[in-house]
Parts: structure tokens; sequence; C-alpha cells
């Protein structure tokens, strides 16, 4: 039972994860791999591995998060982004994106998710690119054990976009080995939509 409120519970969370440099996640970095670097947006950056990434490869970046501990580190790591505390529950960063991505987007507390993700497929600019990638399992050391893993089509279908607008250039489950806090691995399953919107 989460006691704490949701900035008390991802401070914490980063300020543990502090030491090290972030590294990408492998499925931003072979969706995002491919493409023409533009302007990104990166909806929950925690550690920053991935804006990042999208930084040194000539991407104008974004980042937000809702914990000021994670946007101070990344801030301290050197590269031009933009890196923004942001609760968006309450507000979204304004501006228009070539490619925004929302990696693992959970949160054990309230939060209407498909609202955000609606919110972020209106800041993507005609022909770009809307990235969500969920868990679609609980690793061990997950908070969300008991968490129910909509697919990537059940996902698209909760966002309601215009089919003459948007397309869905991928849906679909994979494994990966993931690597816990404490070192630990285990097999995980990956949700992966990435949606694109219609040049005008």
């Amino acid at each position: 039972m989460v006691t704490m409120n949701a900035t008390e519970f991802w401070d914490g969370l980063h300020e543990r994860r502090s030491a090290g440099t972030p590294k990408v996640n492998t499925r931003l970095a072979e969706i995002a791999g491919p493409l023409t670097p533009g302007t990104a947006l990166d909806l929950g950056c925690g550690g920053g591995g991935d804006a990042l990434w999208l930084a040194g490869r000539g991407w104008r970046v974004t980042a937000v998060d809702i914990s000021g501990a994670a946007v101070r580190s990344l801030r301290t790591r050197g590269e031009p982004i933009t890196a923004l505390r942001v609760d968006l529950a309450e507000d979204f960063p304004g501006g228009t994106f070539d490619l925004v991505s929302a990696l693992y987007f959970h949160t054990p507390f309230a939060l209407d998710r498909a609202r955000v993700l609606r919110t972020a497929a209106n800041a993507v600019k005609p022909g770009g690119r809307l990235i969500v990638v969920d868990h679609g399992s609980a690793a061990p050391w997950s908070w969300d054990q008991d968490a129910r893993f909509p697919t990537p089509l059940e996902v698209a279908a909760g966002l309601g976009l215009d089919p003459a607008e948007w397309s869905i250039d991928r849906a679909d489950a994979d494994e990966r080995e993931a690597t816990g806090p404490a070192g630990e691995t285990a097999t995980v399953v990956d949700h992966i939509l990435v949606l694109r919107r219609a040049e005008r």
C-alpha cells in the first residue's frame, strides 16, 4: 500500500538510482534508431537514458518527469536537453514534436493515462510518431504484481484517435531480458505500440 504522494515516491526512487550513466531503453533504440532526427518529447524521462541517447543522435529533446530529483540529475549531464518537472496528471508541456515517447508510463497513483496519451498524440506533428511501450508482464521486482496489461491494440483503441489521421506502424508483444535494481535478471514481455500521424 503506497502511503506517500506521487512526487515523494518517484523522487525517492530516482534518488536511489542516481548513480552511474543511464542507458537507453532497447525498445526506443530499435524504433527511433532509423528515424531522421527532429524534435522529441520524452514523457516520464526518469534517469534520462532515452533523452540522452536521442540528444546524442541530433534530436532536440524535451524531457519531463514528475520527479524533481530525476530532472535535476538529467540537467547535470551536459547535453542540450530541455528537462522540465511536470506532473502529467495536471499539466502537459507545450509545443509539437516529431516523436513523442511514453515508455513504461505506469504509476501506482491515480492518473488518467488515456487522457495524457491523447494529449501526447495531439502534440505529434504531421508525419510524426507516438511510441507507447508498456509492461506486458510483471518483473519479480516490480511494484505492479497484480496489474492487468492491456494489449497494444487495446491501448490504441482506448485513445480513440481518428483512423483517417493515424495509422498503426507496430502493435506487438516481444520478450526481453531485464535487469532489476539489485542486478537480478528475468524474462519480461513488452507491449509495443507505434502510431504515425498522417502528413497533411
